[in-house]
Parts: C-alpha cells; structure tokens; sequence
C-alpha cells in the first residue's frame, strides 16, 4: 500500500524571498518541494525571485515549474505580491505573464490576523552606502556564480560529498557574507523604516540570513534564502508569525507558541 502524501500546511500568509531563480546556487528542487508543502491565501515574493544576468543562466525545467505553479496559484485566486530586489531585472517585475495576476509594488503594510502591520520590504534599501550601488549587485552576482561553480567542480572529484551538506567553497561564502554583514546595521535601519512607518515590524529578505526577534523593539522577521538557509516566513490564521525550515514534517526554526506578543501603540512612537 502506498503511502498518503501528507496535507500541505496552509498558512494565512507566507513570505520567501532570495530564491535566485536561474543561479548557480539555486536549489529549485527544495523551493518546490516546499511549495507543494506549503499553502496560503497570500504568497508574498519578498524580493530577488530572478537571478538571471549571467551570461548563460541555469534556467531549468524545475525553475519552470516554480513559476508556472505560482501563476496557477493566481489564477485559482491566491493573492501573490511581487516585491522586486535589486537582483530582479526589471523586465520580470513586468513581464506580461505576471500582469494581472499579481500585484507589484516596492514595498506595502501588511495587516496580520492579530492587527499588527508589517513593513514588507526586500530590504536593499537600508544596506550600507556603497553595497547599494547598482554595479557592486552585479560583481556581488558575478562572484558568488563563479564561487559557486567551483564547488561543482570540487564535488565532481568528491562524489562522495552530500549534496545538503556544506561544501569548503560554501563555508567561504558563508565567511565572506558574514564579513559584509559585519557591523552593517542592516537591522537596526529596517526597524527604524518601519517605525517611521507606524509598523509594528518588518518583513525583509536580502541580507541571506534568516531571523525573527524583537531584539530593537519592533519585529524583525527575515525569510532567509534559497541558497543556503532555506526558509520562510509564515503567518498562522491567528496572526502569529513562523520561521519555516524548506522540507515537509521538519519542525518550524522559531515555534509560533514563542513568537512576540503584539508590541502596542507605545512602541510605535
């Protein structure tokens, strides 16, 4: 007898950011098992979903697939808001397919369950001076594609390596990401954005390091990445948010029954 695959979760909301369709690290296999996992009344693309301006992309069935199943999502009426990064070339964030079936826009408020409103935003914006200039994006693109090509390379000659475990390539990326994030304040900027916005918090993507805490007083909840975290964001129908990890029956990285009370009207001053 054959086993019954498992009910997909089905959330009020989910947030995913930084898949990187067309990447070299992009993992489509794990977005997509996570998304047949997962449901939701609104599906927010917080940002970098195309990674496309190699010359040659790795553009796959998989990643085919991925949007193909977010369009069939829209038309069976989810809500989908598409929220560009600076990775996104800007003819997606237009492209014809998408127009009428999702909603585009920079940034927005969204209203939880529980009445608090987050700041949704792909978070570029708050990075340091010179990383938002539009050329370092590009050589950031560059490099990583061809970091990531010689750890291919390196696990063609281990084959014995597993595919889900961190290669020494990565662990350098992984080095290198840490080091740009160093003393950045990346967090503190965001928090503040979103109390100059009367939210209660933010939700971001970008910065490849998945969080969610109150640290700085309001909510900062960052869906993480398709690389290498492998998360996102969810929004139980009581409001509550979630740190998810990518496969099915993993227990979530941040149980909802510990996630911030509402913060109040004092914390938004």
């Amino acid at each position: 007898m054959s086993e019954v695959e498992p009910a997909p979760r089905v959330s009020r909301s989910l947030f995913l950011s930084d898949l990187h369709l067309g990447a070299r690290g992009c993992r489509p296999d794990k977005i997509l098992e996570f998304l047949h996992g997962h449901e939701a009344e609104t599906i927010f693309l917080v940002g970098d979903i195309f990674d496309i301006w190699n010359s040659r992309p790795l553009w796959g069935e998989d990643h085919t697939r991925i949007v193909s199943l977010l369009l069939d999502r829209a038309r069976a009426g989810v809500r989908i808001v598409y929220l560009p990064g600076n990775h996104d070339p800007v003819e997606h964030a237009t492209d014809g397919e998408w127009t009428g079936l999702i909603e585009i826009t920079d940034r927005m408020l969204h209203s939880t369950a529980d009445g608090r409103r987050y700041l949704v935003i792909h978070g570029d914006c708050c990075d340091a001076r010179p990383m938002q200039w539009h050329f370092m994006t590009r050589i950031g693109s560059w490099l990583d594609w061809g970091l990531r090509t010689a750890e291919a390379r390196l696990r063609g000659f281990r084959r014995e390596l597993d595919p889900d475990v961190r290669g020494p390539v990565e662990a350098l990326i992984d080095l290198f990401n840490a080091a740009v994030r160093h003393g950045n304040r990346f967090e503190e900027r965001l928090i503040a954005l979103a109390r100059a916005s009367g939210a209660d918090g933010v939700i971001c993507g970008h910065f490849h390091k998945a969080a969610l805490h109150d640290d700085h007083g309001l909510i900062y909840a960052n869906c993480g990445d398709w690389l290498d975290s492998f998360t996102a964001i969810a929004e139980g129908h009581d409001g509550r948010l979630s740190l998810l990890g990518w496969a099915a029956g993993v227990a979530p990285a941040f149980d909802p029954a510990d996630a911030p009370a509402p913060l109040g009207e004092a914390h938004r001053a």
